[in-house]
């Protein structure tokens, strides 16, 4: 057992074993063994020696002879004094170790720097492997001081970045977030959803989010799940871009689906404020001939809501096959929208 297990449970009380053995140690004097103390505290010999072990541990018992029987207390502000005197070292040591890291790395920075500028490629760099990307995500939200404008292309990516705009949201940066309507019907997704908005976060949903991106303080792009040979083999890579002229075209592609999103208001929404806007998206992609499955991967749904959608769509229409369903619909939206 651990010395911090003594400190990060329940505060001693009566009837804690390490409690009762303590006191009993310093009403005695000494422990001369054991298996008496267990006895006299109405203890089992399990718990009798697991409470000793623990007290030793905590330098609250000291083994007072050469075959670790008999054990005296300790004074408690002596043994509080050693432990923090060990945890205080342990700290610096730790602090020493960070120092080092970064003076070791620090003296690469400038290779790197030099080696990027002179690149014809510089303006995008590409981070694979969850420790990198997340590394590289808390050093840009600690730089980030005004503002975060996301687009999530799935409830997965949301979770991942949560505690990243609370801590943003908590130090009073701008956060808004553009995800697909599915997020409406996850359980789960639209519960943390609630809690960035109850932190200050704008979260506007809709039909189709082509790939997850953030901007922060409209400068740094990173772009999720890019690698630099065009694959996605799952692993967790971000693209990292610089260029200016990047950065205004996602703010521009932001600012256009923020117009046409659906703002995400209260728990119980669904799909209920967003029904038309999803079922004009499900039959534009059926009138270009795609699959159910297909039409449920670019709008993040399951195979089996994305077929119950198009059903509907089929019987309000009296359509006798999708593609019929698709080009009868599309038109109508496009009149409407006319």
């Amino acid at each position: 057992m651990s010395v911090t297990t003594l400190f990060t449970g329940r505060s001693p009380a009566d009837g804690d074993p390490v409690t009762d053995i303590y006191r009993y140690a310093a009403r005695k004097g000494v422990i001369e063994a054991v298996e008496v103390a267990a006895e006299d505290l109405g203890l089992s010999l399990r718990e009798a020696h697991e409470a000793v072990a623990n007290l030793v541990e905590s330098r609250l018992l000291r083994v007072d002879d050469s075959e670790g029987r008999r054990f005296v207390p300790v004074d408690p502000e002596l043994a509080s004094a050693s432990l923090v005197s060990s945890v205080e070292r342990e700290i610096y040591q730790r602090r020493e170790l960070i120092d080092q890291i970064r003076e070791r790395m620090g003296a690469f920075r400038s290779e790197y720097g030099d080696a990027g500028r002179s690149s014809a490629a510089s303006a995008v760099e590409y981070l694979v492997g969850a420790m990198e990307v997340r590394g590289f995500l808390k050093m840009a939200g600690d730089a980030c001081r005004d503002e975060v404008l996301a687009m999530q292309a799935a409830g997965g990516d949301v979770e991942d970045l949560s505690q990243m705009y609370l801590t943003l949201l908590a130090r009073g940066v701008t956060v808004r977030i553009i995800c697909q309507h599915r997020s409406r019907a996850d359980v789960s997704t639209r519960m943390l959803l609630k809690r960035l908005t109850d932190a200050g976060a704008a979260v506007f949903t809709v039909s189709h989010v082509p790939r997850s991106a953030v901007v922060f303080d409209r400068a740094l792009v990173v772009m999720f799940g890019v690698e630099d040979d065009g694959e996605d083999d799952g692993e967790a890579s971000v693209a990292r871009v610089h260029n200016h002229g990047i950065a205004k075209f996602l703010l521009d592609l932001f600012n256009h689906l923020w117009e046409t999103a659906t703002p995400l208001e209260g728990v119980e929404v669904g799909y209920a404020n967003v029904a038309d806007d999803l079922q004009q998206a499900i039959a534009s992609l059926m009138a270009k001939g795609y699959t159910d499955e297909v039409v449920a991967r670019k709008l993040g749904m399951s195979v089996r809501s994305c077929r119950r959608h198009i059903a509907m769509l089929m019987r309000d229409l009296d359509a006798t096959s999708r593609f019929q369903a698709g080009v009868q619909a599309a038109r109508r939206y496009l009149g409407a929208a006319g």
